[in-house]
Formats: C-alpha cells, structure tokens, sequence
C-alpha cells in the first residue's frame, strides 16, 4: 500500500509531480513566481550585513545497525540535561552563549519591525477582555470559577454562595507570581468538603510541579509540599488525603502515591508504579465521585484500575489488562463502567458497559455500537444521561442519550467550528454545558437541558476593541493528494480579500498523536486576516479530522503522508486562487515544527516563509535515545529505530534535521525554543537551525530560545501574547506585509 512505500525519494518524486501539475496554475495576474519567491529575502536586505553566529562543527559518528552518519552539532546536547530541567542556571556554558548569541541575532534581524510587533500585541490585547471570567460552575453550596483582573497575567481562582454572596478568593495568581521570572499554575483543586485547596506550582518551565495545601477560610498553609508531580491532587472522598502523579529524573510520570495530610510526604503509599518506561501514568475521579481512575498507556495500548474514593487505602482493581492496538478509558454510572474503545474493531470507537463486580472484557457490552466514519472522542455519565462528543468528516457532533440508548444530536449551524464539552461538578444535574466558536465567531458558553432540550447561552466572548464576524468569511476546501484522498482545509479571510493569488497565506499544520485541530475563534488571527493575510489549517493525516485510520495513515511507515498532505494542501490553496508560490508561509509547533522541516525539505520554493516553534526536528537522535523523557512512549508513534534498521531508514529519510537540501534556497525560517523544555529538548531547533545557516542556501534563520520557559514559552497571558505578536510579526515581514495597514472597522 501507498503508505508503507512512501520513503524521501517517493515522497520527493510526489512533490516534484504535484509542482510540475500545479505551477502554470493559480498564477497572480501581477506577480511572477520568482518574484513572490524573492519577497522573503528581500524583507532582510537592511539587515544584511548583521552577522550570523557560527555554531562550531564537531563531527560525532553515529553508528546503527552498521550505519555511520555523522553529526556537526551533537555537542549541543548537555549530558546534564536532566538538571538542567530543574535548574537551568547548571546549562554549559558554551551551550549558553551560543543561545544568547542566536538572540541576539535574532533581535537584530528582526529589529526594523519592534513597531510592528508591538502594534500587533497591543491589537490582540485590545480584543481581550482583560477582567474577564469564566462561567461559574456549581459543586453543591457553592459556584466555582476563574477570573483576571485589569492587566493581571495570571488567574484567580475563587468562588461564591450559589445562592448569591460574596466571592471568596481560593488562590491569586498575580499575587503569588511576584518575585518569579516564571510561573505556571498547574491546577487548583478544591477538596470534596470545600475547606481545602491543593494547587500545583512550577517555577522553572521544566513541568515539574510542587503541590502545596491550604485552607481556604483561614488561608492557613500546610506543610505539606509534594516535590515532581504533574501538578493536579485528585482527592479521597473524606477530603483527608489525596493521590498524586510523581515524575522521575527524565520527567516521565512513574508512580501513584497517596498522600495523607500532614504526613511526611517520604512516606506516601506507593500506589501503583509503572515499570515499563514505554508507558504514560494518568490520575483522575469519576463524574460520580465515586472511584479513583488510574490510567497507563500510550498511543496503542491502555489499561484503568479503580480505586472507591471512599476507601482511598484500597488496593487498585484492574479493568482490563493490556492488549496489543486495543486503548480504552472509563467512566461510572450505577452498577456499570462505561467504557470508551476501539476494542474488536471498532476503529472509530465504541461505548461498552461492563459490572462493577466484574468489568473485565469478558462482561463487556456494547452499548454504543461502532459507527464507520463516527469518531468518538469523549464522553461523560450524569445520573439521568449520558453526552458523548464526536465527529463525522471533520465536523464535531454533540449527541445526548438516556441509560436506554434514546438519544439526540444538539443542532449547530455553521460550516466548520470548535465544539467543547465542559462535564462540571455535578453528577446528579440535568445541565450538561459546553463552548462553540469558528474562526470568524467569539466563544460561546452555553448550558444544555438535557430533558426539555434547551439551551441559555451564560457567555459570548467579548472583543473590546469591536469585532464583527460578517466581515470575514470561513469555508472549507478539499485538498486531493496524489494517492487520490481528500485533506480538509479550514480558511478565514476578510470578504474583501482578493482570491486571484495575490494574497499572502499562512498556512498552520500538526498531524501527529491523532491530534484534533479545532475550527475555533483566536483574536491573534484577527490581525492577520486584518492586514489581507489568509489563515488556513491542513488537517492533513496523522491527525484525526476524518476518524481514526487518518491517524493511523499518517504514523509509522504512513507518516510521510502527513508531509505529502501538507504540501499538496498548499498546492490546492494556489490551484484554486487562495494565493501563490512564494506566498505562503507555514506554521507548526511542537511535532507541527516536524511537518514544517520535514515538508520545507520537499520543496523549499513552494514557500515564502516558515515558522517553526518548538520544533521536533531531530527525529532521529531523539527517538534513537531511551533516556528522553518522551522517546520510549513514543516508539508506537514513530518505531523503534534501535531495534529495527527499516524503522531507522524510515525515520533516517524524513527526520528534517537529516535530509537538509543544498540545490534550492531555503525561505527564512524561524524557530523558538525553551531552554527548560522535556518534550522538545532546546538543542533540537538550537541543531537544526545551525546546520541550515552552515549546509543550506536562502534563508536567514532565526532561532529564538525562551531562557526562562518550557515547551509552552511563558505561561504570563500577556508575556504569551508577545510571543504571538513576534511570530506574526515575522510572518508580516517575509510576506512583504510589514507595513500594511489592517482593514479599518466600519
């Protein structure tokens, strides 16, 4: 099949067939596509003469099943990486100065449009409602809820009487930021009796999370602090004690503990530990309230243990053990579980319902049959019902049913938009609430009455600075690829945009791990369609727009599909008049940076530009070291290429970092990092980026590094808006677009 031949060569040859069908088409009427290629380079031609760093090249050999390949850049790589995560001040310091050097440069080249970046990030913040508030949520006597205040960064968590009163604050996040030059709140979790609060705090950026305890009338802090957690408590039913996730060294979580408060943390109960490293460790409760959840799995494979929250010191009882390409998850209602799973065929999923006493696979049920074509995500029980969320062709469904299977899909209108089930406190309740948005339409909130079938919206996003979404227009288009399947493009423009190829387009990717990317409202967006830019997102295989065998055509041998896809979704954008060669800037994150590279390296000149953020660029070391964090869960998703040479050459010719090209320039490029970041280690982007400046032609590349930050750069709203402003003010630049003027409001 198309998807176990696909290796760089095939996947060259395809996009070198889809260049030569495509590039007489979709031509602007007044540029040529030299002249679209050359508007990247010229955006740096004041900055010409800004020296780049030149990393040194010390050649390390590699060898792999007989294999030597040699790597400049290896040195880059700390062998204390694991406490630099903890402590980034212990970071070599030759490593260091080269990443202060890289932005360095970067502030250099990108010093003409400082004005432009901060004109965006005063837009985007002008569209935020800076004092705003989540809808309350109600627990028994009282009505939870997330707030900010007037220029604050960060959440206060608080709550009022459900019947009216006055709010109690739980935890203030401004305040307790102070003296931090990071701060992330992990979660803030009230204790089933309402006295108490456990919350989870990191302060470097790695996600390590201490979690801490206090009370909520008195303000009183506990000594108890938990070291190297995930940052969430899920509490025992008599609000006494609580379970935890624990990390280890290499930020993998490995054990379930529980604690009882004011005990010595040391001697918290081991509850379960994961010994195969391969594995995730999850941690959650009921909608009931009634269990404890235990999860372990990865991408191919899970197993649940239940623990009665009432009896917190119980040992766990198993589900159902694991089974190879068989994943389930659990939730309780009554004297049944019910269980989400793609057991016995059931690609899309299903819904069984197994006993209490007895919920192994033998006493499973179907109670939700398998639909082709029917992905169900999520799900949560309620006393009277059940609400599962899902999707058909890309589109997300909301279906509400009662314990006897009668159910009813909640009407929605619009062509592509984001869908978001909020399960709440409360089990028993007849109020099920989620948020719908597009790109052109603010968030909604609304409650369902899941009897009389009615829904009040609580909240509409608010855009201070005005927004008007009749001005913009959101459509989907097809992209049909060589091996004749259809990739859904989601686009926003301005109505006034012209659709004769004249127009600058970013173009945003992912396609790993099955992930969904949502058709939902970002005011950052705004400022691009504003200016005449169009957005589109590819949901190109390796995610799981169009169910699950999209994700399983975009992994393994099938993950040069996602690049294939990508490439021809920027084909189709040209084809039908969206825009042009050279005109296209892409965007990624995270393995979205490994679409980028690994898409770049088919063909460069298709693109004006490229943003990279995070990216997993150096697929091959990464996934070929077992001490990383993520590399041995994650094998299922790539393959193991230090067990099995095809997976190696698989990986070896697709791995962006690798298969660098030196007969075509390259558009600019760039890439961030954090220094303190265990899911794509720094010296990822920091290796690529310096590789491209010393093998490639074209550029410049740019490699910013977030010195105080992790994966996720500052977790500060508005410190995470300026980086948003950066990005686009890089994509404005090369688009020739720096000095254009956003479309006024009427």
């Amino acid at each position: 099949m198309h998807r176990n031949a696909l290796r760089l060569a095939g996947a060259c040859l395809l996009a070198s067939t889809l260049i030569a069908c495509s590039q007489d088409e979709g031509k602007s009427d007044t540029m040529t596509d030299r002249d679209t290629a050359a508007i990247g380079k010229a955006a740096f031609e004041a900055q010409r003469s800004v020296e780049a760093p030149v990393a040194e090249r010390r050649m390390q050999s590699i060898t792999q099943h007989g294999i030597t390949r040699e790597d400049p850049y290896f040195w880059m790589r700390d062998d204390n990486w694991q406490q630099v995560l903890r402590d980034p001040s212990v970071l070599r310091a030759e490593i260091r100065d080269h990443l202060l050097a890289e932005n360095e440069y970067h502030a250099a080249m990108m010093s003409d449009v400082a004005g432009l970046q901060e004109t965006l990030f005063q837009e985007m913040r002008a569209r935020i409602k800076e004092d705003d508030s989540s809808v309350p949520a109600r627990d028994g006597d009282w009505e939870y809820y997330v707030r900010y205040r007037e220029g604050g960064d960060y959440p206060v968590y608080a709550r009022r009487p459900a019947g009216g009163g006055d709010e109690v604050i739980l935890f203030d996040g401004d305040a307790e930021s102070e003296g931090h030059d990071f701060f992330n709140i992990g979660a803030v979790v009230h204790s089933p009796d309402h006295r108490l609060i456990a919350y989870g705090l990191d302060t470097v950026g790695s996600e390590y999370f201490t979690i801490r305890v206090r009370n909520i009338e008195s303000g009183e802090e506990y000594s108890d602090a938990i070291e190297s957690t995930d940052g969430r408590a899920v509490w025992a039913a008599d609000s006494g004690s609580f379970f935890y996730v624990e990390r280890d060294d290499n930020q993998r979580p490995r054990w379930i503990r529980h604690h009882v408060l004011g005990e010595d943390a040391e001697e918290d109960r081991l509850v379960y530990e994961e010994e195969d490293s391969g594995m995730f460790i999850s941690l959650g409760k009921t909608q009931s309230g009634e269990y404890i959840l235990i999860g372990s799995g990865n991408h191919t494979r899970s197993q649940s243990w239940t623990i009665p929250a009432d009896a917190p010191d119980s040992e766990p009882t198993l589900i159902a053990p694991r089974k190879d390409d068989e994943l389930y998850s659990v939730e309780h209602h009554g004297d049944h579980f019910y269980i989400l799973t793609n057991a016995d065929g059931a690609v899309d999923f299903k819904i069984v319902r197994a006993p209490v006493e007895n919920p192994g696979r033998e006493h499973w049920e179907d109670w939700l049959p398998h639909e082709p074509g029917r992905l169900v995500s999520s799900f949560v029980t309620y006393k009277n019902h059940l609400v599962y969320l899902a999707r058909r062709n890309a589109v997300p469904i909301l279906v509400v049913s009662d314990y006897q299977g009668d159910g009813y899909e909640i009407p929605m209108d619009d062509e592509a938009y984001s869908l978001g089930l909020i399960s709440g406190y409360e089990f028993d309740t007849a109020l099920t609430r989620f948020t719908y948005s597009t790109p052109a339409q603010p968030a909604q909130t609304f409650d369902w009455h899941m009897d009389k079938r009615e829904r009040t919206l609580r909240k509409t996003q608010e855009v201070p600075s005005g927004h008007d979404p009749d001005r913009y227009v959101v459509e989907r288009i097809d992209a049909k690829t060589e091996d004749g399947v259809a990739v859904p493009v989601t686009i926003l423009r301005l109505k006034s945009t012209p659709l004769d190829g004249s127009a600058p387009l970013l173009l945003y990717g992912y396609g790993s791990y099955g992930a969904y990317m949502p058709d939902n409202f970002s005011v950052a967006n705004l400022s691009l369609a504003d200016r005449g830019v169009i957005r589109a997102v590819a949901k190109v295989r390796g995610g799981s727009a169009l169910g699950r065998q999209w994700y399983l055509d975009g992994k393994m041998e099938a993950k040069p599909n996602s690049f294939t896809d990508f490439l021809a979704s920027a084909h189709a954008l040209i084809e039908q008049g969206y825009t042009s060669r050279g005109r296209i800037v892409i965007d990624g994150r995270s393995a979205g940076g490994l679409l980028v590279g690994a898409t770049l390296n088919l063909d460069p000149e298709v693109f004006g530009g490229a943003i990279a953020g995070v990216p997993f660029v150096d697929v091959l070391n990464t996934i070929s070291d077992p001490s990383l964090p993520l590399t041995p869960p994650e094998w299922p998703e790539w393959g193991n290429p230090i067990e099995s040479e095809a997976h190696y050459q698989l990986i070896k010719g697709y791995s962006p970092y690798d298969n660098l090209r030196d007969d075509v320039p390259y558009p600019p490029i760039m890439a961030t990092a954090g220094l303190a970041d265990y899911r794509v280690t720094y010296w990822e982007p920091a290796k690529w980026i310096a590789r491209l400046r010393a093998e490639a032609q074209g550029g410049p590349f740019l490699l910013k590094t977030n010195m105080d930050a992790g994966h996720a750069g500052s977790a500060a709203r508005f410190d995470s808006l300026r980086e948003t402003a950066e990005l686009y003010s890089f994509a404005l630049k090369v688009m020739g677009k720096a000095e254009a003027e956003p479309e006024p409001h009427p």
